[in-house]
């Protein structure tokens, strides 16, 4: 029939026979690697990555970078006194504007020389903390009495930073640290997500900065040689202020100190609020 075929539209008798013939030769070929005998026939290379892809992202997981943080903590406050550095934090845990975690502990004992303060992500900074963690084990099986200095871990902390920004995956957390150098030194350092580093005087994040900063700085003016029990004061005025005016944070938190005989950080405190001083404001009505 495919002869007869060919003769009547006019093609070569001998042509169309060797088309029966090779192919029959391809079925025949096709049929000893499958049972499915398909001619070759035209591939689409999108439906075809499309498909190898899918299987890929079954197999293994995409990665998965931090948009936002999801439970964070609010702001940390440092400020250097004559005697040593004192650096402060609430113990909550905001899950968005729901007061969900009231018992998280944002400040961290490096060693016996460095405390740090994590605002931002919680999980982020607990991250951080896991990395310092093993340092510290390692600096104590080598057993060369060779520690980290709080510059040294300020210093090592901005590149960890700025590293995962500059992998466009950037930890969500700034982080004050506390504590003194190998000459015995206070020093208190900042450091944001993107790696900005600085050292001061006092320090402050988050909504601190704009609350409790000016007021740590005015009593850094009138009492310039303020002692660690006077900035333990101060910094529990300057938490119970934000307190009031902070929705995200706790009138409960911690207190660290560092000195050159101490290095600590103290059990949850609450500080005892008056709610009638809401009528004294005004303006708002």
């Amino acid at each position: 029939r495919l002869m007869a075929r060919c003769l009547s539209s006019g093609i070569n008798a001998e042509y169309g026979q060797h088309y029966y013939i090779t192919n029959n030769l391809r079925k025949n070929m096709a049929g000893l690697y499958t049972t499915n005998m398909h001619l070759p026939r035209m591939v689409d290379m999108k439906d075809k990555v499309a498909e190898f892809w899918k299987e890929e992202a079954a197999v293994a997981q995409p990665k998965k970078h931090t948009l936002q943080p999801i439970v964070t903590g609010t702001s940390v406050l440092g400020i250097v006194c004559s005697d040593g550095v004192v650096i402060a934090a609430d113990t909550l845990g905001s899950y968005g504007s729901l007061a969900r975690f009231r018992d998280i502990s944002r400040l961290m004992k490096v060693n016996d020389s460095t405390i740090i303060g994590g605002f931002g992500d919680y999980a982020d900074f607990q991250f951080i903390m896991k990395l310092l963690n093993q340092q510290t084990i390692d600096d104590s099986v080598v057993g060369d009495g060779v520690y980290r200095d709080a510059p040294s871990i300020h210093n090592w902390l901005r590149c960890v930073l700025y590293n995962r920004r500059s992998k466009m995956n950037p930890l969500w957390n700034t982080i004050v640290v506390a504590g003194r150098d190998f000459s015995g030194k206070p020093y208190l350092g900042y450091v944001d997500k993107i790696g900005v580093s600085f050292t001061e005087r006092s320090v402050a994040t988050g909504f601190g900065s704009y609350i409790a900063q000016p007021m740590m700085r005015r009593a850094i003016e009138e009492n310039p040689n303020m002692t660690v029990e006077e900035g333990k004061r101060l910094m529990a005025r300057c938490l119970k202020v934000l307190f009031y005016r902070d929705c995200r944070s706790l009138n409960r938190f911690q207190i660290g100190v560092v000195t050159n005989t101490e290095s600590s950080i103290s059990d949850p405190i609450s500080a005892d609020t008056d709610w009638t001083i809401g009528a004294n404001p005004s303006g708002y009505e």
